[in-house]
């Protein structure tokens, strides 16, 4: 069994596939607009890297536990590397490859994986290495725990949203508590996983190029703080 994020078709009933559809096409729409801003000569290949190396890790799977496997979803380290706003749109273009190229989570059910892993994964990874930023700044060793941690919780919470679509709309046929036992204990310990890959990318691009690593910029206040004007 392949205990992943991605949803297949028939997992949730129609009218949730479709309200989750919307979301997904509203918080890409915002996506869209705000990743003009991060993007330029220096961050647009990267991106293009990133989104690479994260359909390629997507596609190996580790063990958790004997019959049960997961595989990296990305959030955080799409996150960290290129922020939020041009990391889901890394994610989503991954995630409708893998819908129409590999079969790999349902054409219906993409608004919910988008949804997911896309949106509530990369804010969520994003927030919580926002939290720990000074640690991040502090040493390799901070940032490299940083990205751990922020894996970590993204993973789980991700899976939560995954139990939320369920709990509204499921018509898979497993008992709620069933799903959220399985769902959230497992992806707890994917998300070990997450965390080591996630640290040791981050930190092999931040031991070559820093100034490539999204969350170790300057923020706008402080470039605005050194203005003389």
């Amino acid at each position: 069994m392949v205990v992943a994020m991605h949803m297949s078709d028939g997992l949730v009933n129609i009218p949730t596939a479709l309200a989750f559809a919307v979301v997904a096409v509203i918080g890409l729409g915002f996506a869209v607009t705000r990743a003009r801003r991060d993007l330029d000569d220096r961050t647009a290949p990267m991106a293009g890297l990133v989104t690479a190396f994260v359909f390629a890790v997507q596609m190996i799977n580790f063990p958790i536990l004997p019959g049960a496997s997961g595989h990296l979803l990305g959030g955080a380290l799409v996150a960290i590397l290129v922020g939020p706003w041009v990391g889901s749109l890394c994610i989503t273009i991954v995630l409708v490859v893998q819908a129409l190229l590999f079969a790999d989570g349902g054409l219906t059910a993409l608004g919910t994986n988008i949804t997911n892993m896309a949106l509530v994964g990369v804010f969520t990874g994003y927030a919580v290495a926002v939290a720990m930023r000074g640690l991040a700044r502090r040493s390799r060793g901070g940032l490299l725990a940083t990205a751990f941690v922020a894996a970590f919780v993204n993973t789980v919470v991700a899976s939560l949203a995954f139990v939320v679509e369920y709990a509204l709309g499921g018509s898979g046929g497993a008992a709620l508590g069933t799903v959220f036992a399985l769902m959230v204990g497992l992806h707890a310990l994917i998300g070990l996983g997450e965390g080591l890959i996630t640290a040791a990318t981050v930190g092999a691009v931040a031991s070559v190029r820093p100034d490539l690593v999204h969350l170790l910029r300057p923020t706008r206040a402080a470039l605005d703080s050194r203005d003389p004007s």
